[in-house]
């Protein structure tokens, strides 16, 4: 049978990568010098740091254990190293939780009508009080969303407060990693009224948004006792308030595809690799600027110090088990889930969003689906790793070994033939078995 037409999967090698050589070399002065030196700049230093990065360093490493993925027909094998499915830190472990997000938002969430991105930002001189009181980070998100169903109310022709359905990310980091709290969200261009009737609205005012957004973040900072009347005062005084709320990229009702890949970018990782570049020994290191970047892609970028810049790497890890994507409105849980068990009994229009097109799996096989490490690269990488590029056959995952011993054995004896224990052999070449 001959190889098909089709881009071989190549697994990652993170030793190679730059931000792996940073964090590799420098970490441990980072975290030993944190209260002397980035205390003050980055907030106190947290404790779960240093699993989060140790597990970073382990991650898509061979000898910390791996699966063996094997082709049915020509028995051509290969293994695939395990993540950490870490958070803030990992690029590649991000991307998966991004496709993974934007495959479950586009198949069960999202309703067949246009939405648009509205990013809300925060003057600077407020910013300290999320970095030392990272709670009121999901405070910020609930004030978007109040600002957001308000407006949108505002626009609505009819006069009838419609509820919209929004999807809220908290991100911490700008352009050059440093800290700055804002909320991106993907929010219906419109609401759903009491009837279940959907209610459009094509223009929210910007500047308005933003003026809404300005009152409830002072109220709620001004309830948890942290911003004064006479510092309110003085941020209302400004000519410019530091506060904005845009909503110019907008998605119409047809592009699916469109509405996932901005459903990805809400989730992205705080660093690019594109952007990073790493000297010998991780001594010297340049982070190119966005706009920059896409404007002169072979533009020499300014030197960073390396420990400065692995230290608002750290900054932006999020806690264990604190939500960084909150839903709301007619796509909040108790929404969803009272659709779900309202459907079979009531007739009639539903008063929330209908759910995806028929045809797709029942929601087990969506799960299923959307977890598989398979479907995961292929919606990232368009590749598709279980084609075995010898005979075009389907590879299937086989084993899952994580016995130190079995380990060792098995890299051996893949270095003792010359083999890449990580790529599937090639359309000439023979692999071994490695049982």
């Amino acid at each position: 049978m001959a190889a098909p037409d089709c881009t071989p999967y190549r697994p990652r090698c993170p030793q190679t990568t730059p931000l792996y050589r940073l964090v590799e070399a420098h970490y441990a002065d980072v975290r030993d010098r944190w209260e002397e030196c980035f205390e003050v700049r980055y907030g106190f230093w947290r404790t779960f740091t240093d699993k989060a990065v140790g597990a970073y360093l382990d991650c898509g490493i061979l000898d910390h254990g791996f699966a063996r993925v094997r082709c049915g027909a020509c028995r051509a094998e290969f293994l695939v190293p395990f993540s950490c499915k870490g958070r803030g830190l990992c690029p590649s472990c991000a991307a998966k939780r991004a496709a993974a997000l934007a495959a479950f938002l586009r198949e069960e969430v999202l309703a067949d009508v246009g939405h648009a991105q509205w990013v809300f930002s925060i003057p600077k001189m407020l910013r300290p009080y999320f970095l030392y009181h990272r709670p009121l980070l999901g405070r910020l998100c609930r004030a978007a969303y109040d600002t957001a169903r308000e407006m949108i109310g505002a626009a609505s022709l009819d006069g009838e407060l419609p509820v919209p359905g929004m999807i809220a990310v908290v991100q911490t980091f700008g352009d050059d990693l440093c800290w700055h709290p804002h909320v991106h969200a993907l929010v219906t261009r419109g609401g759903w009224d009491c009837a279940g009737q959907w209610v459009p609205v094509p223009f929210v005012d910007g500047e308005a948004a933003a003026l809404v957004f300005r009152h409830k973040v002072f109220a709620f900072l001004q309830r948890e006792g942290l911003l004064s009347e006479e510092r309110t005062r003085l941020l209302l005084s400004w000519r410019h308030s530091g506060f904005s709320v845009h909503t110019s990229v907008t998605v119409p009702p047809d592009d699916r595809d469109g509405l996932e890949r901005l459903a990805r970018y809400l989730l992205r990782p705080p660093v690019s690799l594109e952007r990073l570049k790493v000297g010998e020994h991780a001594l010297a290191i340049a982070y190119a600027a966005r706009i920059r970047l896409a404007r002169e892609p072979h533009a020499v970028s300014e030197a960073v110090d390396p420990k400065d810049f692995l230290a608002r790497v750290v900054m932006h890890i999020p806690e264990p088990r604190r939500h960084v994507i909150r839903y709301y409105g007619a796509y909040s849980s108790v929404v969803r889930a009272r659709r779900r068990h309202m459907a079979p009994a009531v007739a009639g229009p539903p008063c929330t969003p209908e759910p995806p097109a028929a045809g797709t799996p029942a929601d087990p096989e969506l799960r299923a689906l959307r977890r598989r490490w398979a479907e995961l690269i292929r919606r990232i990488y368009e590749v598709d790793p279980l084609v075995c590029p010898r005979c075009g056959g389907a590879m299937r995952i086989i084993a899952f070994i994580t016995e130190p011993r079995v380990i060792s054995a098995i890299l051996k004896h893949l270095a003792a033939k010359g083999l890449d224990a990580r790529s599937p052999p090639g359309p000439n070449q023979r692999h071994p078995a490695v049982a």
